[in-house]
């Protein structure tokens, strides 16, 4: 890899801050052709210095994050995991599922730090053998009756 320029020093520093930025503004930016930004972006990621691109998740609307936690026990039933996660005013409903999973435990918590405080709870029960979380993004569909 050739040394890093200071193009590319440009590149690296508002794609860190706005990873989604359109090409065209992006080269604008830098002062460069969209072909030539192109190029350098590519050779920047082939090289290892771009190594991906992620979304950055803080608040989400109405100030609440929703997420959904996974949850493998050690054995089934559980009712002291059931009783301590209705201890938490975050834990708005939980299902006990069949398959690999045993509960599926759905949180609205006010941020990401809330949820990782709370997962962590949860997640230190002994009775809990795993935990995944997965945080909604948007709900495209949403039925109430």
């Amino acid at each position: 890899m050739k040394e890093l320029d200071a193009k590319d020093r440009d590149i690296l520093g508002i794609l860190s801050k706005e990873a989604r930025i359109p090409l065209k503004t992006l080269a604008g930016r830098i002062g460069l052709s969209r072909s030539a930004t192109s190029e350098r972006v590519a050779a920047l990621e082939k090289s290892g210095v771009i190594r991906g691109y992620r979304a950055d998740i803080g608040q989400m609307d109405k100030g609440l994050v929703v997420a959904f936690l996974l949850v493998t026990l050690e054995r089934t039933p559980s009712i002291g995991v059931l009783d301590q996660l209705a201890r938490y005013p975050e834990v708005r409903r939980v299902s006990s599922v069949s398959g690999q999973l045993d509960l599926i435990v759905e949180v609205e918590v006010p941020s990401i730090d809330r949820l990782n405080t709370l997962r962590d709870l949860i997640a230190t029960q002994p009775s809990v053998q795993d935990l995944t979380t997965v945080i909604v993004l948007r709900r495209d569909i949403e039925r109430i009756d």
